[in-house]
């Protein structure tokens, strides 16, 4: 099963669901308003439409998730190199490289990873 796109803003709600799940509805709005600064309406249009796409459920007023944090992740790593780098792994890693400042241990990491 592929995982369902989730936008930007949308990242940012499921952030706060996974911290917090199973949550009250109504809680979850009082969490988005102070994080997010979004109304009540907003954070019940999100859950609904998050709901329709297969993200989270939304049973007797209790909001969980059906969509892993690491899932939504990957999938969105997968997007993003299949549109700006061909699916080409080392495509992305040579941009990514050439941005970042790796320290030793982060590359000694990346090696351990490689190597499995």
């Amino acid at each position: 099963m592929s995982c369902p796109k989730i936008f930007e803003s949308e990242y940012k709600f499921c952030l706060i669901l996974w911290e917090n799940e199973p949550v009250k509805s109504t809680n979850l709005a009082k969490l988005c308003a102070e994080q997010l600064g979004w109304s009540k309406t907003t954070t019940y249009t999100v859950i609904k439409r998050l709901q329709d796409r297969g993200v989270l459920k939304n049973e007797d007023t209790i909001v969980a998730s059906l969509v892993t944090k690491e899932d939504a992740q990957q999938n969105e790593i997968e997007e993003m190199m299949e549109k700006r780098f061909e699916g080409s792994l080392p495509a992305f890693i040579t941009a990514f490289c050439k941005t970042q400042s790796l320290s030793q241990e982060e590359i000694d990491e990346i090696h351990r990873i490689i190597g499995r």
